[in-house]
């Protein structure tokens, strides 16, 4: 169920209503007020601080227990939006499309957003069935309505909220797809579609475009597939752009990864590798964000798109490979492609002197191993400020970062005897080496993040939710306003 968020003036006494409590109920409304179950919600709210549904004589409210900050306030933040969350599940259980929602006076403007943003992304799941564009999901108005005392939210905020919310479910939607209903070509049109609803354009080059541009990665881990790969290009350039040169943001688009000759032997691992293009998705949708709310920043997207087959057309171990930047590799694990792909995207990069490239991916399992499902390992070589300011919009959105080294001792990991670099170094520091490659490719100011870990989850996270995340748009549309817009 798609939500969407507007302003009302009054509350209304017939429809569901979610009422967010403030330390306690002098302040309830008064179009129920008088048969509200006060005392067993204080002793319920003693036991649990978990949101709870009150049948009154015409209206379902379901009550949400305050919680006072504290001082760690993005802390404070993600429990509010966890409480969304907690009632998008209530409301699940029953047969809802429009509700309203009333805060006490002594929640802030902030906790409030948090609370609705929890409450959007918590109501998300994958409807589609089959290969059919013609579906659509059932939608929940939701009117927020204000107290006299209460800081006010404005429409244009609203909307801008329901508009991140929306870039995150298309994100989600794009890697929850089945991979024959992504395949490069497919993947491509939605793309296509996507720019021409939210206003940016898109370039999808074909193989011949890709070989007039040698970029031998792309080309090495495609030849394998039946299916020819492509390269994305999106680029969103508002004439009120703050900025001058572009911030490029690079996605890892491998929509299904069998591993190639070095096959993936885990059945485990081969059921989530439809999530291997998570890195390209989370672009696509933080574009779509930046553009469908007209913020003014000059941003492109790039994105090589191809499968991971296997085939005896296919790369193997010991083979010597030329990128696009005239550097040769070896390839000791056809497993090790997402690198390949990525590192002729980051080469192609530099001809838009660019101010700042971030690229995503779900590169390493070595990353998973690292710090868990909890967080997004990254590393790069920018200014420790951006860095720093990054891992605060990391916090702020509850999506964390942990920053792993780029030392130059980890170049000896990459060292050939028969080419410039190799594309996997061993068995040690799997996600550094995997960024140290990377680095090869590099000549500005740059950011890696290895998503691999909470792009996918297998059990269901609060407002996360189960399989596709959404992991990087709102920390990186949070970053990129605070820092350039």
């Amino acid at each position: 169920m798609q939500i969407f968020f507007t302003v009302r003036e009054h509350l209304s006494e017939s429809t569901p209503c979610i009422y967010l409590l403030g330390e306690n109920f002098d302040n309830l409304p008064s179009t129920f007020s008088d048969n509200f179950p006060i005392s067993s919600l204080v002793n319920y709210f003693e036991k649990e601080q978990i949101p709870t549904t009150v049948f009154l004589d015409n209206q379902v409210v379901f009550a949400v227990p305050y919680l006072a900050p504290i001082q760690e306030n993005y802390v404070h933040k993600e429990k509010m939006r966890n409480q969304g969350h907690l009632v998008a599940q209530l409301i699940k259980t029953h047969s809802i499309n429009k509700l309203q929602v009333f805060a006490d006076a002594i929640l802030s403007k902030e906790s409030i957003l948090c609370f609705l943003e929890g409450l959007n992304l918590g109501s998300y799941n994958y409807e589609k069935k089959g290969n059919s564009e013609d579906y659509f999901r059932d939608t929940l108005q939701v009117e927020v309505v204000f107290s006299s005392e209460t800081e006010t939210i404005e429409q244009e905020e609203l909307e801008k909220l329901t508009t991140l919310c929306d870039a995150v479910w298309l994100t989600r939607d794009l890697v929850n797809d089945p991979p024959n209903f992504k395949k490069p070509s497919i993947y491509g049109q939605k793309i296509e579609e996507l720019g021409k609803e939210a206003g940016f354009e898109t370039e999808i080059w074909n193989k011949e475009r890709i070989e007039a541009e040698k970029m031998g990665g792309i080309l090495g881990v495609s030849q394998a597939s039946h299916e020819d790969a492509i390269f994305a290009k999106l680029i969103y350039s508002p004439k009120d752009a703050t900025n001058d040169t572009p911030i490029v943001l690079v996605g890892k688009g491998v929509t299904f990864d069998i591993g190639g000759a070095n096959i993936k032997t885990s059945t485990a691992a081969l059921e989530i590798m439809k999530s291997d293009m998570g890195g390209s998705a989370s672009v696509v949708g933080l574009i779509y964000a930046l553009a469908k709310n007209n913020i003014p920043l000059y941003v492109v997207g790039l994105l090589p798109i191809t499968d991971n087959s296997i085939s005896n057309q296919g790369l193997v171990p010991g083979d010597v490979i030329t990128m696009r930047s005239g550097a040769t590799v070896e390839i000791t694990n056809t497993d090790g492609e997402g690198r390949l792909i990525m590192a002729d995207a980051l080469d192609y990069a530099k001809e838009l002197a660019p101010e700042l490239v971030i690229d995503l991916a779900t590169l390493t399992g070595s990353a998973v191993r690292a710090i868990g499902e909890e967080g997004t390992v990254f590393m790069g070589n920018t200014d420790e400020v951006l860095k720093r300011a990054l891992e605060k919009s990391g916090r702020e959105t509850y999506e964390r970062l942990v920053e792993f080294p780029l030392w130059n001792e980890y170049k000896d990991y990459l060292k050939s005897d028969v080419a410039d670099i190799k594309n996997v170094g061993g068995s040690f520091a799997g996600a550094i080496v995997a960024g140290k490659f990377l680095e090869h490719f590099v000549d500005y100011d740059w950011i890696h993040m290895d998503i691999a870990a909470p792009a996918y989850l297998m059990k269901s996270s609060s407002y996360r939710g189960k399989n596709g995340t959404g992991t990087g748009v709102r920390l990186l549309y949070h970053f990129l306003i605070e820092q350039f817009s």
